[in-house]
């Protein structure tokens, strides 16, 4: 399927590993430029090398903390006029509520929610002046159904579902979506961190508690692959797509158990 997106260019956040990586690799091998965005430049060489020679497109790289002002005004600087974003941020660690603080909680909010809305704004209006625009949120199936010791995550994620629900449907009519993506757990270092937490907050063996969990309680009875999540993505940015909008596109092997 050609997806219609040869030679458009995109900024794709947390991209040098996880599913940012999964994201970036995907548009690059529909002949998409991509622009890089993580905070550690060593890894972000490592993955521009390994996606540059599985694609003829431009990929390039900047280290910048995406969360912060300078950070973003760093990444169009280099890349200000995109056809595609992809927001994503690390989420807040796992914890119990009662240990959180203001601090705490403003830095959620901060990182998975204000950060994308920011890059939307610095974005949207010159997706529509051109006709085209695609918009992804990397966002949690905590949004839908929330999971032990994620309240910070379900917090700031459910906040940024709302506003898109507003904003998206503004510039549909000018071929601009906007679209969240809600994983469940991912075979990365957060999926595996997170199911490690949960086995030691049940006194249960770590590499066990994987496998154990997914044949009780995930239909799919796995992890799911950063290539799958990636290619959802390319799909939800190409040109195929300018009739969804506004959408919360769970991937999660089923795990939900919810009709809606």
């Amino acid at each position: 399927m050609d997806l219609g997106i040869n030679g458009r260019h995109a900024i794709v956040c947390g991209a040098s590993q996880g599913l940012g990586k999964g994201c970036a690799l995907a548009l690059a091998r529909e002949n998409v430029n991509v622009l890089l965005v993580a905070r550690t430049a060593e890894t972000l060489t490592l993955a521009q090398q390994e996606i540059q020679a599985l694609s003829e497109a431009v990929i390039t790289t900047i280290a910048a903390d995406i969360t912060t002002d300078e950070g973003r005004d760093a990444v169009m600087a280099i890349c200000p006029n995109p056809d595609i974003l992809v927001n994503n941020a690390g989420g807040p660690p796992p914890g119990d509520f009662r240990d959180w603080t203001q601090k705490e909680w403003f830095d959620a909010v901060n990182n998975n929610m204000f950060s994308a809305i920011d890059m939307i704004r610095r974005c949207i209006d010159g997706m529509a002046e051109r006709g085209f625009g695609r918009i992804v949120n990397i966002t949690s199936i905590s949004v839908k159904t929330p999971m032990p010791g994620l309240g910070l995550s379900d917090g700031a994620r459910a906040g940024l579902t709302g506003a898109v629900a507003s904003i998206a449907r503004q510039f549909v009519q000018h071929n601009v979506t906007i679209n969240n993506l809600l994983p469940g757990l991912f075979d990365t270092d957060r999926g595996n961190g997170y199911l490690a937490y949960r086995a030691r907050g049940e006194g249960a063996d770590v590499d066990l508690y994987v496998k154990d969990y997914f044949a009780d309680k995930n239909p799919a009875g796995r992890l799911g692959s950063c290539e799958e999540f990636g290619a959802a993505c390319a799909f939800l940015c190409s040109a195929l797509s300018g009739y969804t909008t506004g959408q919360n596109i769970l991937l999660d092997g089923g795990q939900f158990p919810g009709t809606f």
